[in-house]
């Protein structure tokens, strides 16, 4: 099976600061992959090369076997690439269908078109639809995001860019600042964007959630991926293989 998403050798330096030496990294769709690392380990510059936010100095990335040069998030999102990262980019003022679309505004037709009348029902009826259709508790459209609870605003974050991806979503410590409940909302939201034949990676702390959601797990130290897991790992595994005192077992 061809993975959707494909990363070798990339090398990324600021100044003297190495933060990515040859570091690879793979997702298939349709699966959850975890990238883990402790603080250092480079996970963040790779998930910003990734997405486009940054440039590597050197290194190959394929999108479903093609070589690609991901020039900008806008490039990223093109190809089918999104990113919610922890702080979501959410504009607080507005309400959650406005959120999906922000950028993307549907227009009315006809003469008013024309004028670039935005089609508000139509943007809260589709936006409806795919908060329901991924099971989230998120129904009033007319809510500024800024009065829902964290679970719910990440709930918006994730659906906005499921919305306009059907093939890679990276999610930044998703439940970082959530409680157990809205924890477990996000979750069983994970698993059902998975459901849609996505590839969703989890960049996460959170040991026990990594191993309760991930299909695979992929763990970077030093800037370069030293281990490649199943969700059979054990924690004590996950944590060997980030601190150096399990044999490295991936390249």
């Amino acid at each position: 099976m061809t993975p959707i998403l494909d990363a070798e050798g990339i090398t990324k330096r600021y100044g003297h600061v190495t933060a990515l030496d040859g570091a690879s990294f793979t997702a298939n769709a349709g699966e959850v992959t975890a990238l883990i690392g402790d603080n250092g380990a480079g996970k963040s510059t790779l998930v910003k090369i990734l997405s486009g936010v940054i440039a590597c100095d050197r290194g190959d990335i394929r999108l479903a076997g093609e070589a690609v040069k991901l020039d900008s998030p806008q490039h990223a999102r093109e190809l089918g690439i999104e990113t919610v990262f922890q702080d979501l980019a959410l504009a607080p003022e507005l309400g959650p269908a406005e959120n999906v679309f922000v950028g993307r505004e549907l227009l009315q037709s006809g003469w008013r078109r024309r004028l670039g009348v935005l089609d508000k029902a139509r943007m809260r009826r589709e936006a409806l639809e795919a908060f329901v259709s991924m099971g989230t508790d998120v129904r009033d459209m007319n809510a500024p995001v800024a009065t829902l609870s964290g679970g719910q605003r990440q709930s918006v974050a994730i659906c906005r860019s499921v919305m306009w991806t059907n093939r890679v979503l990276f999610l930044d410590e998703p439940t970082a600042a959530l409680g157990v409940r809205q924890t477990r909302n996000v979750l069983d939201l994970v698993r059902r964007v998975v459901e849609r034949g996505v590839a969703v990676i989890l960049i996460s702390h959170n040991m026990p959630e990594v191993l309760e959601v991930s299909d695979r797990i992929e763990v970077l130290r030093l800037g370069r991926r030293v281990a490649q897991f199943s969700r059979d790992a054990t924690i004590d595994q996950l944590v060997g293989a980030m601190t150096g005192a399990l044999e490295h077992v991936a390249r």
